[in-house]
């Protein structure tokens, strides 16, 4: 089988239509996007039990959350640097098995600092199976129409993997203990590796520039304390720690982008955001994802320990989210035909910001308002995710689809870990804040019995009585809380996403695509 370069191929009038080695090699590259995806909320309904099992503080059941997209999101350019130096195949090989050693590692993972590391590792090989998958949809679909069916079908495993991951958790919860939910990895991969050597070319980039370790710490170093920093000042305000860690962010973060700017080959090309219609695509789908991330990791909790319903019942309540988000992800390729773009991808984040009203404004939160308004966000993410990549792609050239894609995959990343830092803290810190739990409970406790409401509530089953009723009571009322006022900010990175997407995208109703 002979190596196929696409690195070289540019759209032109007249271009054939794909064929069946591009779909095949596109059915393959959707099991890593579909593995990432689900990994980044597979573990929201097995929160509540990690709680009681592995005893996490509050902020280390954050990271648990957190870890994962972080490492992606620093490492996500760095991959897709190496990819064009090693081979994109090749990386997403070695990725695969690294993936699976990883995915074993957390399911038997005995206390929480064993599966933070499991989690980081799950991030760093995760971000050497992401860089080739839209890069090559750019350079392989060059018909307008065949690559924007396959990017709704990207759009729909990466967004509609998100909402599967709590099902899929679910179900495993329903049957086995909590590690279960990293095991379903593994199938996957072993499907993958074979298929990936047999359909997908192996591509390189013929002349890399040389791999630049110091912009590599120099991108993690800017995002782990700023992430560090809003967790913290959601619980302890403005103090030193917060102020000197997101000053060591902002310090590394300027850092690095002095550094891509006088490089010669810089790990990100930053001449990419004087597009106007890339940066704003670029910036509503973070926006999109950290409402999106936010949601699932309280909704998952409200379920299941406000609500009452078991792992697999509190999974399906999310599934006519799901079946939305895909479905209108392909019914997007359509409606962009008769309505134009800017309309179509602002109308979307507006629908959002319903979903997230449902949530925030009907009083204490049920399983319907919580299913209807899943529904809802799933309008709007299933439209905005197939647009806003189409439009990411076809603003830039197709020699720089991998930087275009890299970036837009970062942007997904850093969303998810946004979108729990700061909803989840909000969350978090409501309800402390909220919490009344009686002095003799606290008495030979630790102090971080309390954090979590999964803690709590295990600690309230010691007394089966009127106190551990009370202590249950008040749990569930800061909670509730804390998830209305989430909502309610939600809302707003809701309507910022249709701002932007206003004030930027096309007017028109088809995108001409990048020649240069």
């Amino acid at each position: 089988m002979t190596a196929m370069n696409h690195e070289t191929r540019v759209p032109e009038s007249g271009t054939p239509r794909a064929g069946a080695r591009e779909w095949a090699a596109l059915g393959v590259l959707m099991l890593p996007v579909l593995l990432v995806s689900v990994d980044n909320t597979v573990l929201s309904f097995a929160l509540p039990q990690i709680s009681s099992h592995l005893r996490p503080t509050g902020n280390q059941l954050l990271w648990i959350v957190d870890l994962y997209a972080l490492m992606l999101a620093g490492l996500l350019i760095a991959m897709g640097s190496l990819g064009d130096r090693l081979g994109r195949r090749r990386l997403l090989v070695i990725g695969s098995v690294g993936f699976g050693a990883a995915s074993f590692l957390a399911a038997y993972s005995s206390s929480p600092e064993v599966l933070l590391v499991a989690r980081g590792l799950l991030g760093v090989f995760g971000a050497t199976l992401m860089p080739s998958t839209l890069s090559l949809i750019r350079n392989v679909f060059t018909h307008q129409h065949d690559r924007r069916i396959a990017i709704a079908t990207w759009a729909a495993m990466f967004s509609g993997g998100a909402a599967l991951g709590p099902i899929l958790g679910g179900w495993m919860l329903g049957h086995f203990w909590w590690g279960s939910v990293f095991l379903i990895n593994v199938p996957l991969i072993v499907l993958m590796i074979p298929l990936a050597l047999l359909l997908v070319p192996e591509s390189r980039d013929p002349n890399p520039g040389p791999v630049d370790a110091v912009s590599i710490a120099l991108s993690m170093g800017a995002m782990i304390p700023l992430v560090y920093a809003v967790k913290h000042g959601a619980k302890a305000g403005l103090d030193d720690v917060t102020l000197t860690t997101a000053g060591l962010g902002l310090a590394a973060g300027y850092a690095f982008v002095h550094r891509q700017r006088r490089s010669a080959s810089p790990m990100l090309d930053l001449t990419l955001f004087r597009n106007k219609v890339f940066s704003g695509a670029i910036v509503a789908n973070l926006l999109s994802l950290m409402g999106l991330a936010g949601f699932l990791f309280f909704g998952a909790q409200l379920l299941q320990l406000v609500l009452g319903l078991a792992p697999m019942n509190a999974a399906l309540v999310l599934l006519p989210g799901l079946v939305v988000t895909v479905a209108l992800g392909f019914v997007a390729v359509r409606l962009v035909r008769f309505v134009a773009v800017r309309v179509l991808v602002a109308g979307s984040f507006a629908a959002s910001s319903i979903g997230y009203a449902i949530v925030a404004f009907t009083g204490t939160p049920t399983v319907t308002t919580v299913m209807v308004a899943f529904a809802v966000m799933g309008i709007g993410i299933g439209l905005a995710e197939t647009l806003t990549n189409d439009l990411m792609l076809a603003s830039v050239p197709a020699r720089k689809a991998g930087a275009a894609s890299a970036i837009s995959e970062t942007a997904y990343e850093i969303g998810a870990v946004l979108g729990t830092a700061v909803l989840g803290s909000i969350v978090t810190a409501t309800y402390s804040s909220q919490l009344t739990v009686p002095t003799v409970m606290r008495l030979g406790t630790q102090d971080h019995a309390f954090e979590t409401l999964g803690g709590t509530l295990e600690r309230a089953s010691y007394y089966p009585n009127e106190l551990g009723a009370g202590l249950v009571e008040s749990a569930h009322v800061a909670f509730d809380l804390g998830v209305q006022r989430a909502s309610a900010v939600a809302i707003v990175i809701a309507l910022l996403a249709a701002w932007v997407s206003w004030r930027t995208l096309p007017r028109t109703r088809e995108v001409p695509v990048s020649r240069h």
